[in-house]
């Protein structure tokens, strides 16, 4: 990098790093019982003025700061004050794709150049490393500084105490440390509430049981998948966990909001209220998707998103084109609420409906209808149709007596005919054609099923690998 060029580098950093100061709070305590932050009600305006500022110093910023969006800027032939506001971002800024990342992550490895934390801001204010946690293609690397993890506190405290957490509420940590978002931004979260938490990493689920037993936290922080186990085993152990202390599930890492069926199991097993945890390490690695006291109230749940540290949209996943509110579309978000992984108009990929229309808690931040349904990367195409792994979940989820965990196992048999078992756990073999009727209604598509004992399928605390594709194999 010449001088001239490494000035401008610094120049544009700095003006970013001021807007951000500009509209950053350090709260250690909510400005009142309803709500954390008055930006929760910001109205709908102000929340469009902020963006707009922000864009228009992000972008010089990115262009200058990260060869990935160096090159993509001159290749498409936009300046970056052809990017400055909401309006003209989405005019002429393309969506960023994980494939796009992959490709240059595996053309400069260990880290990519998509990210704005280079050697010196490493050297000189790094925090932590994280990675993707996703399923296809090479995982990404992200480097954020300690500048970073003061936002993400403040984002989190927000979305927490908006799920309902107060003084009191200590939480039981069951989520390992490993370089994935969720239990780091989670524990960092409670830090700034000022809330305890109990570590119980590195467990097995009965001695977890046991602390829950001893120590009575009133918070369980874990995968949807492992509070239903763990559940399982407190049963097992001869213990209620809907008569346990436990009054708040924070979970994250997997979809459960939107999945009919999940959630009512998860919050009639435990007796106790579920908070989401929303969000993707590229581009919304803090809270980006959260409950409110009302998420629950109408024919249909919902995610408030957070919209003056980030932008939401919604696209068709095959043209690209923004879907109109109301209408069902793949998220895509513009970061803007950090000094290392900024980014302009990424695809998330979870499908959801935006609402502006005004929410009865009092926060004017945008609502993802149904919460997110599905990750367009998880799409499954078996001989020409077309389903999404919690459309079988749902499907599980009908049939009374069925185990927590399934299996859907796809496979070629050697006529060549790709075909699909789905696993399940039921004390019943009978049931096997209960869930086969189900797919068949969901899905529109024939599925083998086995039923096999309960407690046969493995159970993990980290995200739940339910998908074993084998075709061609």
């Amino acid at each position: 990098m010449g001088t001239a060029q490494a000035t401008r580098a610094e120049d544009t950093r700095n003006a970013w790093k001021d807007v951000l100061a500009k509209h950053h709070e350090d709260r250690s305590e909510p400005v009142s019982e309803q709500y954390w932050s008055e930006k929760d009600t910001w109205s709908r305006d102000r929340i469009r003025e902020v963006q707009d500022e922000k864009i228009a110093a992000v972008a010089p910023f990115l262009y200058e700061n990260s060869r990935f969006y160096r090159n993509r800027f001159d290749r498409l032939g936009v300046a970056p004050t052809d990017v400055a506001d909401v309006d003209s971002m989405v005019r002429n800024w393309p969506v960023v794709t994980k494939d796009e990342m992959m490709a240059d992550a595996e053309a400069h490895p260990p880290y990519g150049t998509y990210t704005t934390c280079g050697e010196d801001e490493w050297n000189d204010r790094g925090w932590m490393l994280f990675s993707s946690s996703g399923s296809t293609g090479t995982p990404r690397v992200f480097r954020y500084t300690h500048f970073d993890r003061e936002y993400w506190e403040q984002a989190n405290a927000r979305a927490l105490y908006s799920g309902g957490l107060r003084k009191g509420d200590s939480a039981l940590r069951m989520v390992g440390f490993g370089p994935h978002v969720f239990a780091w931004g989670a524990q960092q979260s409670f830090t700034k509430l000022g809330l305890p938490t109990i570590p119980a990493g590195g467990l097995d689920s009965k001695a977890r049981v046991g602390m829950i037993d001893r120590f009575q936290p009133r918070v369980l922080i874990a995968t949807p998948s492992y509070l239903l186990y763990l559940g399982r085993t407190m049963q097992e152990m001869g213990l209620d966990p809907a008569k346990s202390s436990v009054r708040w599930l924070l979970q994250g890492g997997e979809p459960f909001s939107g999945v009919a069926g999940t959630l009512e199991r998860i919050q009639e097993l435990w007796g106790a209220k579920t908070v989401e945890f929303y969000g993707c390490t590229e581009a919304a690695p803090h809270c980006g998707g959260y409950s409110c006291p009302e998420y629950e109230a109408g024919d249909e749940r919902f995610l408030h998103l957070m919209e003056d540290i980030q932008v939401w949209e919604t696209i068709d996943p095959v043209t690209q084109d923004v879907m109109p509110d109301g209408e069902k579309g793949i998220t895509v978000c513009t970061n803007l609420n950090s000094e290392s992984s900024a980014q302009l108009r990424f695809v998330v990929g979870d499908y959801t409906r935006l609402s502006r229309e005004a929410c009865a808690c009092g926060r004017s931040h945008i609502k993802a209808i149904g919460c997110m349904t599905g990750r367009a990367d998880d799409l499954i195409n078996l001989r020409g149709i077309k389903f999404f792994p919690v459309q079988i979940e749902e499907a599980v989820r009908a049939v009374s007596g069925t185990g927590d965990e399934f299996q859907i196992r796809l496979s070629t048999l050697d006529s060549g005919l790709d075909v699909m078992t789905v696993v399940v756990e039921h004390t019943d073999s009978a049931a096997g054609e209960a869930v086969a009727s189900e797919v068949r209604t969901r899905c529109e598509i024939r599925a083998d099923v086995e039923v096999v004992a309960p407690d046969t399928l493995p159970k993990t605390e980290m995200k739940a690998k339910r998908v074993v594709d084998q075709r061609g194999k």
